[in-house]
């Protein structure tokens, strides 16, 4: 489903943003341009972070950003933006933030496959890594295509 969702089409590499509010329209606007969301849901996420804080900094340099279905999600949809250089978010262990995902679900289980095979992919170390020194979406996307031990 990764592999459907993180195309070079939802993703960007080497994005300089200046703060965690750009990070988040970045990432949404990847989604906003196909389609699979409303310009709703960015303002969503955004509201998300500024009412709970940075909880979606899920480990050191991952964020996992989000918000309610209703927020504006026309499909599920991921997108994936590599920073450079990273993004303080204002988490107090996993800043800076260089890999950020959005995620949108059309209700509450339906994106559950997506998340699960994402939480999968990033405990592997290898594919951190990869992801990491990604030097264009199309690099970036064959990652999860093809998984950690792929020389593609």
């Amino acid at each position: 489903m990764l592999c459907e969702l993180l195309t070079t089409e939802t993703i960007r590499v080497g994005v300089e943003a200046q703060d965690w509010q750009e990070v988040v329209d970045v990432t949404g606007d990847l989604l906003l341009n196909t389609g699979a969301i409303e310009t709703s849901y960015i303002d969503a996420m955004r509201e998300t972070i500024e009412e709970l804080g940075p909880y979606v900094v899920l480990a050191p340099g991952i964020a996992l950003l989000h918000s309610r279905p209703e927020g504006g999600v026309n499909r599920i949809c991921m997108s994936l933006v590599i920073l450079d250089p990273p993004v303080e978010f204002g988490h107090p262990d996993n800043d800076p933030v260089d890999l950020a995902f959005a995620l949108g679900g059309v209700d509450e289980s339906s994106h559950m496959e997506a998340l699960s095979q994402l939480a999968e992919g990033l405990s592997q170390e290898a594919l951190v890594a990869r992801l990491r020194e990604a030097k264009s979406p199309e690099e970036a996307a064959a990652v999860f295509c093809q998984g950690p031990d792929s020389d593609a």
